[in-house]
């Protein structure tokens, strides 16, 4: 009995002291860190600077993977970094833990550095639209979407005074079409590869006018459309007053199946406002007033927009866009004050 005694008492105190050192040998768990979050505040004056705060549970440092091929760690989540290169940058950080547990997130951030006036129209002379800078379109056949006017090069629908340029639809008989409009255009005078362009103009209101700022690519000749590509920075309306349409043309998404964006302003017929787009070989991003409008990506592998592309400016009357005509149409004016590119 003393010894069984012996042998249970022996056999506790084994398993008490076994214990004891299996939990005196254990490593503490460190908790991963969890709830990452990331914002990003880009500088408003160009300078390519940019904040980011990134913040997580239980976290110890941060890596960040800038998308430019820089990677800088910060201990606090703070970091503030200036790029050297407009362009979309695909930014992610990486969270880690007291225990080098980690967890991920990213965002894309847009950055355009300062640019410098390249070219523009300031419009400040009398009669015909600059030479120099622009040709014009002439003829009627719809132009692709059943439009109504005849475009002519005469200063009754195109003319510069007072320090702006009006483009004038009328209601009249021209070469077997009943309305007269214009289309200018720089091509084979002034083109541009990447930048940022911008019209300052007041819109029609008339039911059936059509008024737009666009591009298209310089090689429409040889390669037609919509292989060169079709960037529109602003069309309206009339029939759909202060609704303002953006939107991008190539091969598969043309026409109806354009990428495209609208949004509904306000005096877009009473007040003159700016029509803007930002252009590089990672983005091209609208804006309206200065607000962004739309963005979408640009490849240069897969769209053709990187290349030189030339500027449009006109009003069509009807057609599949403009839409029914007012039948007590007699006149309408658009009117730009001035059309400048920066790069």
């Amino acid at each position: 009995m003393q010894k069984l005694l012996f042998q249970l008492l022996f056999s506790t105190g084994f398993l008490v002291g076994l214990a004891a050192c299996s939990k005196g040998d254990s490593t503490p768990v460190t908790p991963a860190p969890e709830g990452l979050t990331l914002s990003a505040t880009v500088a408003t004056d160009s300078s390519g600077n940019v904040s980011f705060v990134a913040s997580a549970k239980n976290a110890v440092s941060y890596e960040f993977d800038l998308g430019n091929g820089v990677t800088q760690t910060s201990t606090s989540g703070s970091l503030t970094y200036k790029y050297s290169k407009t362009g979309l940058y695909q930014v992610n950080v990486t969270a880690k833990g007291a225990g080098n547990q980690t967890i991920a997130t990213g965002t894309d951030i847009v950055v355009f550095l300062k640019l410098t006036l390249f070219w523009s129209d300031e419009f400040d002379g009398t009669g015909a639209p600059d030479a120099t800078k622009w040709g014009y379109d002439v003829g009627a056949g719809g132009w692709g979407n059943s439009e109504l006017q005849y475009y002519t090069n005469r200063t009754d629908n195109a003319a510069v005074s007072n320090g702006t340029l009006k483009i004038i639809a009328k209601r009249e008989s021209f070469s077997g079409s009943p309305y007269t409009s214009a289309r200018l255009l720089s091509k084979g005078k002034f083109s541009f590869q990447y930048g940022k362009i911008e019209c300052r103009a007041k819109l029609p209101a008339d039911a059936g006018t059509w008024p737009a700022f666009w591009m298209m690519g310089d090689n429409i000749t040889s390669a037609g459309w919509p292989a060169c590509g079709e960037i529109d920075i602003m069309e309206h309306k009339g029939n759909d007053l202060n609704k303002i349409y953006v939107a991008l043309h190539y091969p598969g998404r043309s026409g109806g199946q354009a990428v495209s964006a609208s949004a509904l302003k306000s005096n877009v017929a009473t007040e003159f406002h700016t029509y803007t787009a930002l252009w590089s070989p990672d983005i091209i991003q609208f804006f309206y007033d200065g607000t962004p409008l739309f963005s979408t990506g640009n490849s240069t592998t897969t769209m053709p927009f990187n290349q030189k592309f030339f500027v449009l400016l006109n009003m069509a009357m009807g057609g599949t866009f403009g839409g029914t005509v007012d039948p007590q149409f007699t006149s309408a004016q658009y009117e730009v004050d001035y059309v400048r590119v920066y790069r």
